[in-house]
């Protein structure tokens, strides 16, 4: 029976019948795939680096596959890794630009970026009340975070002081404001009920 249906399955991709919707797609996707595999394996195995690229990309792949309904947190991820490779960038141009200052001075700013993309990553997920989109409160902290680390490329002690604040208020605006405004909003709800139970009793 299994090599009937199997044989079967190879008729319907071999004849092409227009009629046959699913051989009529699987045909080209399995063209595509053998071809998309033999370029990928071409160029893996030319160099090292290579290989380690194309190892990245498939699993970058994966990782965008999976998270594909989750737009939001797919966003916040994107920002974060651009926002790390871009204060990486103007770290290095930075320190390149300014001859006498010592590479210690960058290390310590770009450790202190990241460490605050990661404070944006988890302080626009852990509140439970949140205003909008988390994703968007990751992208405006780390674009905060973009221009604290140009700035610091002119002034390096000021750049992360910069970002921290920028990233901090950017928090409380888009986290505490739902807060506060559902816990107002609750506080008039219960005064609105004791008063109209009030004015039933009496």
């Amino acid at each position: 029976m299994e090599r009937g249906s199997a044989t079967a399955l190879l008729r319907r991709i071999v004849r092409q019948d227009r009629n046959d919707a699913w051989a009529v797609r699987l045909l080209p996707r399995v063209a595509f795939g053998f071809a998309a595999a033999y370029t990928l394996f071409a160029l893996a195995s030319s160099s090292g680096s290579s290989f380690v690229a194309i190892c990245g990309l498939l699993a970058l792949g994966l990782v965008i596959w999976f998270m594909r309904r989750r737009r939001q947190l797919l966003l916040a991820l994107t920002s974060t890794l651009l926002t790390a490779g871009l204060t990486g960038y103007f770290a290095a141009a930075g320190e390149a630009a300014r001859w006498g200052t010592s590479a210690i001075v960058s290390g310590e700013a770009v450790f202190g970026y990241w460490a605050l993309a990661g404070m944006a990553l988890l302080g626009a997920w852990i509140p439970k009340g949140h205003r909008g989109g988390r994703g968007i409160t990751v992208v405006g902290a780390d674009l905060i975070i973009a221009v604290a680390s140009g700035v610091g490329m002119v002034w390096p002690e000021a750049g992360v002081p910069i970002a921290f604040v920028g990233v901090t208020l950017v928090l409380i605006f888009r986290g505490r404001v739902r807060v506060v405004s559902n816990g107002l909003r609750k506080a008039s709800n219960r005064r609105l009920g004791r008063k109209g139970t009030t004015a039933e009793g009496s």
